[in-house]
């Protein structure tokens, strides 16, 4: 990764925080996207070195394309995209679920992927590489009470994944997800707070830190990965993890 740019949305926190540090540790320049211009510049300037802080929604396309459009100025390249951002709001049952929070939702978890992947596309088309991960979830495929707007997005998000991987393969884009099981995040907390559906009945202790996806995110972006694209990558499969190195 020395070198390489790398745009992380949703990098205020949690997953997203976390695999900047990783990819800062692997010599990557970034820059951080979220909607809290705070916190991204407090770890950017955490970091230190070639580290972009943009304060953008990424529900919104045309802030998106100028971000991208300013990462392409500053850094020549765009060599990684990280589809991070996402919520789990609201936790409703559909009969219940208030219809303004699903499509907002909605917005962020599935428009804010699509927007990532427009306006990376063309640059790394241009480049004739470039890698696309959107971070995924066992909800893609897994119906689960209360998360009707999380399941559906998440579903979507894995096709996206799937279609984006079918027609830029031969444009040596490589596109791919992760899918991270429960991570102790402030989403978690939320999501133990509804106590809707098993997830929320969970011991803390059994999620797994963020630095685990963290680092499986730098690991997806060699050819070590390659067998998963168009597909996720589940970090609750052992063979991942050991292929990370998380585990022996």
């Amino acid at each position: 990764m020395q070198g390489k740019v790398v745009v992380i949305t949703g990098a205020s926190r949690g997953i997203g925080a976390a695999a900047a540090r990783e990819f800062s540790k692997a010599g990557a320049k970034l820059a951080l996207l979220a909607r809290s211009a705070g916190e991204i510049e407090a770890l950017a300037a955490e970091l230190g070195g070639d580290v972009l802080a943009i304060a953008r929604d990424v529900g919104d396309f045309a802030q998106v394309e100028a971000a991208f459009a300013a990462v392409v100025a500053q850094f020549g390249a765009l060599d990684v995209l990280v589809n991070n951002a996402g919520v789990v709001e609201p936790i409703a049952r559909l009969a219940e679920a208030d219809a303004a929070a699903f499509a907002a939702c909605l917005q962020i978890n599935v428009n804010g992927v699509f927007h990532g992947m427009r306006a990376a596309l063309p640059q790394m088309r241009a480049q004739g590489a470039g890698t696309i991960i959107n971070v995924s979830s066992g909800a893609a495929v897994n119906p689960l009470e209360g998360w009707g707007a999380y399941c559906s997005s998440k579903a979507a998000a894995l096709m996206l994944t799937r279609v984006g991987h079918l027609e830029e393969a031969a444009h040596g884009i490589r596109v791919l997800g992760m899918s991270p099981g429960t991570v102790a995040t402030e989403m978690q907390v939320k999501i133990r707070a509804s106590g809707i559906n098993p997830v929320s009945q969970l011991d803390p202790n059994v999620h797994i830190a963020p630095e685990w996806p963290a680092k499986t995110l730098v690991w997806m972006c060699s050819a070590a990965a390659d067998g998963w694209l168009g597909r996720d990558v589940s970090l609750r499969e052992d063979v991942v993890q050991r292929a990370v190195g998380l585990i022996k």
